[in-house]
């Protein structure tokens, strides 16, 4: 069967510096992540994660286009 993921990595470069950002974003809302498998943490705190990325990616995406 085909591989139909669309989890696909365009930038694979950019993994190493995704990663160090998760952990700088966890820092910041308390969640305490550990090297390797972190499947133990609650959806909640995930949650808490990746929304704080996203936030963040997105207003560094805006103040780079005000800069224009």
């Amino acid at each position: 069967m085909a591989n139909t993921s669309s989890n696909k990595k365009l930038v694979p470069e950019a993994m190493d510096s995704l990663d160090r950002f998760k952990y700088e974003v966890a820092s910041e809302v308390g969640v305490n992540l550990k090297n390797g498998y972190n499947g133990d943490i609650s959806a909640k705190d995930a949650g808490k994660i990746g929304g704080n990325m996203v936030k963040k990616m997105i207003q560094q995406a805006e103040n780079s286009m005000i800069g224009r």
